[in-house]
């Protein structure tokens, strides 16, 4: 004798779907939708669906926009340009607020063991736009691990013949941490990117 109920069961394969969703979290977001006023979740379900329809990428950065041009891209100088692995970067960097110049969304890193190259994320594009002689600046601000490095050295090798400034962010020991604490690699890193005061 079966024991669940199909839709239910539908609903919460559906929320395993999404990132860092296990079955137990799954199963309390589907009780909760099930819990829901009927016009709470049609509006939920509207708000997918509207998102889904209406969210694209930037035709120019390739963050997501609702327009064919973000509103970073329309409203900020295009001589510093940051470049990052996925659009949800852009909102960690954004938090900074100090940082007036634009992004470039790669939507991906360099990865070869999950068959990952140069021609799989928007390198191409970056070089496009630094080829129309504005930018000054390149900032690389992909991730620390293996494919960021990676990521990160082989633009710079690309971007050093066009006479554009290509700076990595400063990596080492976070604010409030203990060096006791810190690995190896994270030490290096911090006595490299050292600065005066």
């Amino acid at each position: 004798m079966k024991n669940s109920i199909e839709s239910m069961d539908k609903l919460i394969n559906s929320f395993t779907k999404l990132p860092a969703v296990g079955q137990k979290t799954a199963e309390r977001y589907a009780y909760s939708i099930i819990s829901m006023d009927r016009n709470e979740v049609v509006e939920f379900a509207n708000n997918l669906i509207n998102a889904k329809d209406s969210i694209k990428f930037c035709s120019v950065c390739g963050n997501w926009s609702e327009e064919d041009v973000c509103s970073i891209c329309k409203t900020r100088s295009s001589e510093i340009i940051c470049v990052v692995k996925e659009p949800k970067d852009i909102l960690a960097m954004e938090k900074v607020r100090n940082y007036n110049g634009t992004y470039h969304v790669l939507h991906g890193c360099i990865n070869p063991l999950q068959g990952k190259g140069p021609d799989d994320i928007r390198i191409k594009e970056l070089l496009a736009r630094v080829s129309k002689g504005d930018v000054k600046e390149v900032i690389m601000a992909t991730n620390s691990d293996v494919e960021g490095e990676a990521t990160s050295m082989y633009i710079a090798k690309l971007l050093k013949p066009l006479d554009i400034k290509v700076t990595r962010l400063a990596q080492g020991i976070s604010m409030g941490s203990d060096i006791e604490y810190a690995d190896e690699v994270t030490l290096t890193k911090a006595l490299q990117d050292r600065r005066e005061i």
